[in-house]
């Protein structure tokens, strides 16, 4: 039986393009709860002729939208904080039931990071300084050089399940603050809280045409990346995925956050019950869905059997279960998909040896929370993105070995360091190949003000605050001539 009370929700259509919801052409799909498998919604599936329509409705509004001052548009994002405040626990609750989300974990990322992200848009965008620069070509004081800055175009959002109203609202809300329109493709797993995020646009003021949406799967998002009227692509998902955008994306503007192997360094000198609790945020956090997890504990022989046993005796005591009841820390996984991957690497590293240790029980989409000790460098949880609820325990015997195992995936978004020494964070801070080192703070920290992306196969630019506005913003270089005595570049052997 499905535990959320009923959401009534009059969104059964499968695409908003021109600021009308219309029917999808390729059918319907189901939104189910991963808490029990039972049917939410039915939802319309958009094809890539959708896609093509959501494109032409972009292009087709974004000169006037970009033609608007800057305090017009500051206003209407606003607007749409304001009423995404006032909507926010229906959706909240949408996006729990949708996702497995525990509802606190839920409230949190609609209320704290989801809805200001639109309000600090508007401050980005009126602080979105230009730059002037002095002649150094000419001995005059007839030139002025002035940088500014011009909106992309059309950007296409691709945005995934496990933080559907938070990623997409950073997103959507600089992208369009900045004067571009957008076609967003949100995850099929949360398509109905995405689409009731989507009503707040048009009843804040968002002229019809400037945000796009088209539900479906990967084909759908494929044909906007592929589309010759998508001037920036941003996604968030899968290193595979986004590895084959970045090769569409060749001479456009991207921003790509992909996987992340959360390399999380305990060395002999840490506070270690800091350390056990910032690893059950790190591991089992939205049962380990986040990209920022930590996918590797690398624990100091010293201090191994200590930080081991504290970390079970918390893991024990973590309530897992329905993600509706309000005490609930952990609950199911999102799909089928992730569900496989997790135990594909749970299987391999016990064949190879590894000690499991598991807490609640193993039903449909719920998969205990796991600590494996014994994990070695060879097994597929220490080389690949896991995304569940599993505390993978390698032994080091140094920070330089901690270093070096960093090193091995080729991913780089967050690093996780506890240390006590100001020298050593600071070295081996320096040391990890990560966009992000939290120096004795979880993994799963982030700042929505500082800059947020990765390093190698974890991604291409940063997001957050102004570093979004200069993924998808065009520098732009006055030259101004003022007149004046004409310069004789001749007589300083010059042209």
């Amino acid at each position: 039986m499905n535990a959320y009370p009923k959401i009534k929700v009059d969104v059964t259509k499968g695409a908003l393009i021109g600021g009308e919801w219309v029917d999808g052409s390729a059918g319907q799909f189901d939104v189910k709860t991963p808490h029990d498998g039972s049917i939410l919604h039915r939802v319309g599936k958009c094809n890539a002729s959708d896609a093509e329509r959501a494109v032409a409705s972009a292009r087709a509004a974004q000169p006037a939208w970009a033609a608007l001052s800057v305090i017009e548009r500051a206003q209407i994002m606003r607007r749409i904080h304001q009423l995404f405040l006032e909507r926010a626990e229906p959706i909240a609750q949408m996006l729990s039931a949708e996702i497995g989300k525990p509802i606190t974990d839920a409230r949190e990322e609609v209320f704290e990071y989801s809805v200001p992200s639109w309000s600090k848009s508007a401050e980005e965008i009126l602080r979105h300084r230009g730059l002037s620069f002095p002649s150094t070509q000419e001995r005059t004081t007839n030139k002025r050089l002035v940088m500014n800055h011009r909106p992309l175009g059309v950007v296409a959002a691709i945005t995934p399940y496990n933080f559907p109203t938070d990623i997409s609202s950073i997103a959507l809300a600089h992208i369009v603050a900045a004067g571009n329109t957008v076609i967003w493709k949100p995850s099929e797993y949360a398509a109905v809280c995405c689409a009731m995020l989507a009503d707040v646009f048009k009843d804040a003021g968002v002229p019809d045409g400037v945000i796009n949406i088209v539900q479906g799967h990967g084909d759908v998002g494929n044909a906007l990346v592929e589309s010759k009227g998508v001037d920036g692509v941003f996604f968030t998902g899968s290193t595979n995925t986004g590895r084959g955008i970045a090769e569409k994306c060749a001479l456009r503007p991207h921003l790509l956050e992909l996987g992340g192997d959360g390399p999380f360094i305990i060395l002999p000198d840490a506070n270690i019950d800091a350390a056990v609790d910032g690893a059950m945020n790190g591991c089992f956090y939205y049962a380990g869905q986040v990209c920022t997890s930590a996918e590797r504990l690398l624990v100091h022989e010293d201090v191994h059997d200590e930080f081991v046993e504290k970390l079970r005796a918390k893991a024990a005591l973590m309530k897992i279960g329905n993600p509706a009841e309000e005490d609930t820390e952990m609950g199911p996984l999102c799909n089928a998909a992730t569900l496989a991957r997790v135990k594909a690497h749970v299987e391999d590293a016990v064949a190879k040896g590894a000690k499991i240790e598991q807490f609640g029980k193993e039903e449909g989409l719920y998969f205990p929370a796991t600590i494996l000790t014994g994990v070695t460098t060879d097994m597929l949880i220490a080389q690949e993105e896991t995304f569940g609820p599993v505390a993978p325990v390698i032994k080091i015997s140094s920070a330089q070995e901690a270093i070096k195992i960093a090193h091995q995936s080729g991913l780089g978004l967050i690093a996780s360091l506890w240390t006590q020494d100001l020298a050593t964070a600071w070295r081996v801070g320096e040391a990890l190949p990560h966009g992000t080192v939290n120096i004795n703070e979880t993994s799963n920290y982030w700042d929505q003000l500082a800059p947020f992306g990765g390093t190698g196969q974890s991604g291409v630019g940063r997001e957050l605050s102004q570093w979004f506005l200069e993924t998808f913003t065009e520098r732009k270089l006055l030259v101004f001539n003022l007149s004046g005595d004409k310069y004789d570049r001749r007589a300083e052997g010059g042209w």
